[in-house]
């Protein structure tokens, strides 16, 4: 079966049939949980991929969700496997590795949540097989797609000072694995996607209040290029907030994840003859300087569905993923180094 974009619904029906770039890629599902759930309805609404099913290790649940939205489920998830090109692991972490060593084994490329695997060895594993194989696979650091950190990154150049705070409401979902691996690890990426320099040093604090592992934690992370990036991460607030600064010369943007909002507040020399609504700041040395706000474009979208597309994309025209192996490695490589320093 083929969807067609409408701007090509009255194209001979033949034509689809050598056009790669609009024939669908068979998708499937393993893990229909929480998330799992919103990921097989954006799989079965895309124009990019046909939902060819789900697995489920509850059987229970699978055939529940077979009954109530239509998709198919597989009770065997190797029959899944032959009929696929491509499959979206959205598992508990602890099963990440199982799944994509047998998505390589059957040549599928894979999307897969984060963190992108328990440890740091699975997760070198799994990128040296992709590259030996030539499988594509991505990693589902969806902040990436927020489109407040897309309408601001051209604005982000070089920050020195980085102040990330990331706070949550108590969910008891989340509290099998602390709270870095959980929440912190989404800033990381970010954070790793925009510092182009090698950590250098971390040090991190934090504390177990209602669960086992740690479910608040501060993390100070100083990069071999001079820039330091403060972080605090909670999932046991009163209010949720997901908020990044950025600091760098002559400018300040700020990122709100949560409402979707950005500010850049920016410095440059003062106009020789400056009209009452410009605002200008004079120093010490009486240098004058006028200050500029800007509000960048930003375009809803759904955040979710945009990775898993661009996931397709990559596939389709077979370019470079937009979150890759490599940057779920080391986004899990330095969220491990805070795990151990609050252990």
């Amino acid at each position: 079966m083929i969807k067609q974009n409408a701007a090509f619904r009255y194209l001979p029906s033949n034509y689809y049939l050598y056009q790669n770039l609009f024939s669908m890629l068979k998708a499937g599902l393993v893990g229909a949980g929480h998330l799992g759930k919103i990921h097989l309805r954006l799989l079965n609404q895309s124009e990019k991929y046909e939902l060819v099913g789900f697995h489920d290790a509850d059987a229970e649940n699978g055939k529940k969700l077979e009954a109530e939205f239509g998709y198919k489920y597989f009770e065997s998830f190797d029959d899944l496997l032959c009929e696929i090109d491509m499959l979206d692991i959205v598992t508990p972490t602890i099963y990440h590795y199982d799944y994509a060593m047998k998505a390589i084994e059957n040549r599928k490329h894979f999307f897969i949540e984060k963190p992108v695997t328990q440890t740091l060895k699975q997760a070198e594993e799994i990128l040296y097989k992709c590259r030996e194989f030539g499988i594509k696979a991505q990693v589902g650091h969806v902040e990436r797609y927020n489109p407040a950190f897309i309408g601001s990154r051209e604005y982000i150049h070089n920050p020195m000072f980085i102040e990330i705070h990331r706070l949550a409401e108590f969910n008891p979902r989340g509290t099998d694995v602390s709270v870095v691996l959980d929440l912190m690890i989404h800033d990381l990426d970010i954070l790793l996607s925009i510092v182009k320099s090698k950590v250098k040093n971390i040090h991190a604090s934090g504390v177990a209040v209602v669960s086992k592992s740690p479910d608040i934690c501060n993390a100070r992370i100083e990069f071999e290029n001079g820039c330091v990036a403060n972080l605090t991460t909670s999932r046991i607030s009163m209010k949720s907030m997901r908020k990044s600064r950025f600091f760098q010369k002559d400018a300040y943007i700020s990122v709100d994840f949560l409402e979707k909002k950005a500010e850049v507040i920016r410095m440059k020399e003062a106009p020789e003859h400056p009209t009452d609504f410009d605002m200008i700041i004079e120093n010490a040395e009486g240098e004058k300087n006028q200050i500029i706000f800007e509000y960048p474009n930003i375009q809803a979208n759904n955040a979710i569905l945009d990775e898993l597309e661009s996931f397709a994309d990559a596939i389709t025209e077979n370019k470079n993923v937009e979150v890759s192996l490599e940057d779920g490695t080391e986004a899990l490589k330095v969220a491990l180094e805070i795990v151990k320093l609050i252990s």
